[in-house]
């Protein structure tokens, strides 16, 4: 691979009290953000809030972009358009949430809106269906345990590839990187669906691949480096892979800006937290996992030293 930054020399360890503190700042805002979720006051998409899904259908051409602006100018912010079939069916799917349409009124409401806006009177519409809020509260509720087993998992495997001390310090990285982003996600009133919970098992995934990497080097130089300190062979070891974690970092983060600026507003959270994850993937292999081990080691050195 080609080399980004040759022969640094970096004091990773040495800057970990000031990393603490900023993780610290982030956590505390993401748990906030959790507090948010849980009250129902954070942007839930309509995934988790419930609403309606209708099915309408033009007698004229309609665009999704055209559909969009009408549905934004009477309010419907968190409307989620779709078009069916093909790009010349005139069908399209549109879904509100239950603060914008009374259970059973949701019909009636979207296509006076929409007849008014396109001034097409023959709007027709197929089909509606309601989504529940038990419904909805049980997508909440999976969609929190499939980040915990996901974070569960991380440990087992850390574990048993490499010391307990290592499984915690990755999975405590990757829950930082996740709760930051949930945290960043509720401070700027993103919406939060399905798509984003994606996101973030996606980056938690990431998170841990480029952690394994930092881990094994460091596993790799304590083995054959035995008289350094413990802090020069992790910060020699986080230099050694500097380079590759940049490079795949910026890799992936093309395709992730991509989608950010060309994907529409329906993968706009998605990608925006992805993103976020990236940057924050990074940042804590190296100012979170590893101080983390590190301050493990020398705590269990000094006690040894003590008995």
């Amino acid at each position: 691979m080609i080399e980004f930054m040759k022969n640094t020399k970096f004091d990773f360890i040495g800057k970990r009290k000031i990393a603490y503190v900023i993780s610290i700042i982030l956590m505390l805002n993401g748990f906030y953000g959790i507090f948010r979720i849980i009250t129902g006051t954070a942007n839930m998409g309509l995934d988790f809030t419930g609403g309606s899904t209708v099915q309408v259908k033009f007698s004229a051409p309609m665009t999704v972009a055209k559909i969009r602006e009408v549905m934004t100018e009477n309010q419907f912010h968190k409307a989620v358009i779709q078009q069916v079939g093909t790009a010349d069916s005139n069908e399209f799917i549109i879904r509100i949430g239950v603060k914008d349409a009374e259970p059973g009124q949701a019909e009636q409401k979207v296509l006076s809106v929409l007849t008014a806006g396109t001034g097409d009177k023959g709007i027709t519409a197929p089909g509606t269906s309601e989504v529940g809020p038990v419904v909805s509260s049980q997508l909440k509720e999976k969609a929190f345990l499939a980040v915990f087993w996901a974070l569960v998992g991380i440990l087992l495997y850390i574990w048993i590839r490499f010391k307990f001390k290592f499984a915690v310090s990755a999975t405590l990285a990757t829950f930082h990187d996740v709760i930051a982003v949930i945290g960043i996600l509720v401070l700027f009133n993103k919406e939060i669906d399905l798509l984003v919970v994606t996101a973030l098992l996606t980056l938690a995934g990431y998170s841990l691949t480029d952690t394994v990497v930092v881990f094994d080097r460091i596993r790799e130089n304590m083995k054959n480096i035995l008289k350094q300190p413990l802090n020069e062979i992790i910060n020699s070891s986080i230099n050694q892979v500097l380079s590759r974690s940049i490079i795949t970092s910026l890799t992936t983060m093309f395709v992730a800006a991509a989608l950010l600026f060309f994907g529409g507003n329906v993968l706009f959270n998605f990608s925006f937290s992805f993103v976020l994850g990236i940057i924050l993937g990074v940042y804590s292999s190296v100012f979170v996992a590893s101080p983390i081990v590190y301050d493990w080691e020398m705590f269990e050195k000094k006690n040894r030293t003590v008995k």
